[in-house]
């Protein structure tokens, strides 16, 4: 077997390794040693634009990425999504977009360079404090599910607080889709409490990684959450 090679390394405001590294054809990110992803299992990054794309009726859908990672699921809404898209990429770390535009830009099939990409290098949590009701689609893959963080302050996208920031950013009939490692309970829990309807996917990732099992975990607004929020129009009886 041919030994990995470290193409670059990046040191995190906060002191974590962030590095990339390839053995022939594949490549491999890794956060203080533990691996975040690789080419050898990919379907599930895959799963979560398809799943995050689904039912996405208009002709000029806005949608927000959070976590370029190695470019499968932008390639993917890219290979989705109609002329008139919008699709942001929040990316915290520049050395991952950096990568993308060097050692994976041939992976990637010029991705990063598609006129309906914006890639925001930021934390997902400013892109969104930012973004009114306006996203069709919330796709995130920033850590390794609800309850394991690659950064520790991504915990607030999770609680009570994060979830109503990510409902803020939503738009009409929109949806959330979640990337994770393993179901969780807990999160979809709390999801129903505030009014969303959730679903967890499992996808099984078959190929030279072996047969691994991830899920995507959906949500949109119920019924029921969107009429309540519906002003009465005046003159009317409520």
């Amino acid at each position: 077997m041919k030994p990995l090679e470290t193409l670059d390394t990046f040191t995190t405001p906060d002191g974590q390794q962030l590095m990339l590294q390839s053995r022939g054809t594949d490549f491999f990110i890794y956060i203080d040693g533990e691996e975040l992803m690789s080419t050898r299992a990919a379907g599930s990054e895959i799963a979560l634009a398809e799943l995050g794309c689904e039912k996405l009726s208009s002709d000029a859908p806005r949608v927000l990425i959070g976590g370029l990672g190695l470019g499968f699921t932008l390639r993917a809404c890219l290979d989705i999504l109609p002329p008139g898209a919008e699709i942001v990429v929040a990316e915290l770390f520049p050395a991952v977009v950096s990568w993308g535009r060097t050692h994976l830009a041939e992976l990637q099939a010029g991705a990063l360079d598609d006129k309906r990409v914006e890639i925001v290098e930021k934390d997902v949590w400013e892109v969104l404090a930012a973004a009114g009701p306006g996203f069709d689609s919330i796709m995130l893959d920033v850590d390794n599910g609800p309850e394991s963080w690659c950064v520790p302050s991504n915990g607030r996208l999770y609680d009570r607080d994060g979830i109503e920031h990510l409902r803020k950013a939503m738009a009409p009939g929109a949806r959330i889709a979640i990337w994770s490692s393993q179901p969780d309970q807990r999160f979809s829990n709390r999801l129903r409490k505030r009014g969303f309807e959730t679903k967890t996917h499992t996808i099984r990732t078959q190929g030279q990684g072996g047969n691994r099992r991830h899920v995507v975990i959906t949500a949109s607004q119920s019924k029921s959450s969107r009429l309540r929020k519906r002003p009465i129009a005046k003159g009317r009886r409520p």
